[in-house]
């Protein structure tokens, strides 16, 4: 059970994820989301919510792994947290135009 913050953390994240997904980019930090247009908000919450729903499915499913194999779920973690910072980079790159 010390993994336990972890799960939160996942869920949170997980929620945070689906938030954006749905168009509400305002938990996006103000600088990151300062030059996305009005018509391509949509699009950046997809993307970057894509990829901070990733992240936040690996870190629940690190915690579900846990119980039989805590090495393999630091390499599913990595790759997620990989994939979702990929994800997240893409939107901003291409939304933002740039990271900051």
């Amino acid at each position: 059970m010390e993994n336990i913050i972890m799960l939160i953390l996942g869920v949170f994240i997980s929620v945070v994820g689906i938030v954006n997904i749905k168009g509400n980019i305002s938990t996006i930090h103000s600088y990151n989301r300062r030059r996305v247009k009005e018509e391509d908000i949509p699009k950046y919450g997809k993307v970057v919510g894509t990829g901070t729903l990733i992240i936040g499915i690996s870190l629940v499913l690190g915690f579900i792994v846990s119980f039989w194999n805590e090495k393999i779920m630091g390499y599913i973690i990595l790759l997620a947290v990989i994939v979702g910072l990929g994800f997240i980079l893409y939107g901003q790159f291409k939304y933002n135009k740039g990271i900051f």
